[in-house]
């Protein structure tokens, strides 16, 4: 099917059918070539094909028919003119900058993030002599304070990771198109299935797929969207060069997966939300802070609520303590202990001591990443049952 009419599909279908392709054999299910190489006819069609002067596949680190399926289904949901797959989320945010940004230049980046993202921001680009400033995301007038005469990417997540600060993605981007800036938004927290931030002008989109978008905690996977002129003259070469390839098998588990994100997505907000209104009197009450843009508490829920669909399954709260955060988590029966997100299973994990411990002390106060905050991933069980085991944890830490 072309793209052309599989754009005019509605968001479910898209996630079912977008960028099928049908062998001779005519199976329903997307095939899976598991194969690293491809023979030719003759050796004029070698030629051809490495010249891009003829279509078809040369090598699996630059095409193959199962992953170029889920770059395909990833581009028609994200409204994008193209998008390449990466070996995981990290590689994604890694080939996304790195792609563009050279010695000289200037990015600016929001201070709340998952913590490998800040590494890149904090030693990886640096170390390439690109300049870096890190703001408050949530501070519009901070994005254009920090731009520098060199400033070429704004680099964000929105709901960040792990404090779910919300980004104004129009007035954000609109600056960077007013200053000739790439704008690159981590949209993990979201998912196409919620939020689409080239609709507010975002330039490039980057995933780790391994989140929503499998849902299952299955395999690693990432993404990277864009216009169809960036993701060939800009991603394209570096990776093409440095080979940050996502396997066939996991491109096509994804692929499963993506068929049921929008009902997955938006039955775990809900969840959420009902967890969250549930939760929050009782950590207030104990002197703690609930951080939850589905909640009207939230300072950017009115906003949140303009750029996303549902809000998502992943919320924190700040229990004051890290011995009080422990012992809220050891005293869990039913919901897991584990540092992934957007699985269809409950999870909670403890921010300070797993996804931010890389980072100094000083840099986690500055994120907001506390000692006793807690993130969670709120699941498909029955939210009665979720209710029940966090209320046996609140009582066993005393909160």
């Amino acid at each position: 099917m072309d793209r052309a009419t599989t754009r005019k599909w509605r968001p479910a279908t898209q996630a079912v059918r977008a960028g099928t392709w049908r062998s001779e054999h005519g199976e329903t299910s997307e095939a899976l070539f598991l194969t690293s190489g491809y023979t030719y006819d003759d050796a004029q069609t070698v030629a051809d094909r490495f010249a891009g002067e003829a279509e078809g596949m040369t090598y699996s680190r630059l095409q193959n028919p199962t992953v170029a399926m889920l770059e395909e289904r990833i581009a028609v949901m994200e409204g994008a003119g193209a998008c390449r797959a990466q070996a995981s989320g990290m590689a994604a945010m890694t080939a996304a900058l790195l792609c563009q940004l050279s010695a000289g230049d200037h990015c600016i980046a929001a201070r709340a993030a998952f913590g490998s993202c800040r590494w890149l921001v904090d030693n990886l680009l640096p170390r390439f002599g690109i300049e870096t400033s890190v703001i408050d995301s949530a501070d519009d007038a901070a994005w254009e304070a920090a731009i520098r005469p060199n400033t070429k990417v704004f680099f964000f997540e929105t709901p960040a990771n792990p404090t779910l600060d919300v980004v104004d993605l129009q007035h954000v981007c609109d600056l960077a198109r007013a200053h000739g800036i790439t704008t690159v938004v981590d949209n993990a927290f979201a998912s196409p299935a919620l939020q689409r931030p080239m609709e507010f002008g975002a330039d490039v989109v980057a995933y780790s797929a391994t989140k929503l978008m499998d849902g299952q905690g299955r395999v690693l996977a990432g993404a990277v969207c864009g216009s169809e002129d960036w993701i060939n003259d800009t991603l394209l070469p570096f990776q093409r060069n440095t080979g940050p390839n996502l396997a066939p098998f996991n491109a096509w588990v994804v692929m499963k997966g993506l068929e049921t994100l929008s009902m997955r997505a938006h039955q775990q907000s809900r969840n959420a939300v009902a967890l969250g209104e549930f939760l929050e009197p009782r950590i207030l009450k104990a002197g703690g802070e609930m951080r939850h843009p589905g909640l009207p508490s939230h300072p950017r829920h009115e906003l949140a609520l303009r750029q996303m669909d549902a809000t998502g399954p992943i919320f924190a709260f700040d229990v004051g303590t890290r011995e009080r955060a422990f012992a809220l988590l050891d005293a869990l029966e039913l919901i897991d202990l584990s540092n992934n997100i957007g699985d269809s299973r409950t999870l909670m994990c403890h921010p300070a001591s797993t996804t931010h411990a890389g980072l100094t002390e000083e840099d986690r106060a500055e994120m907001g990443v506390s000692e006793g905050l807690l993130r969670i991933n709120v699941g498909l069980e029955d939210v009665e049952d979720l209710r029940e085991d966090l209320d046996r944890a609140m009582a066993a830490a005393g909160i």
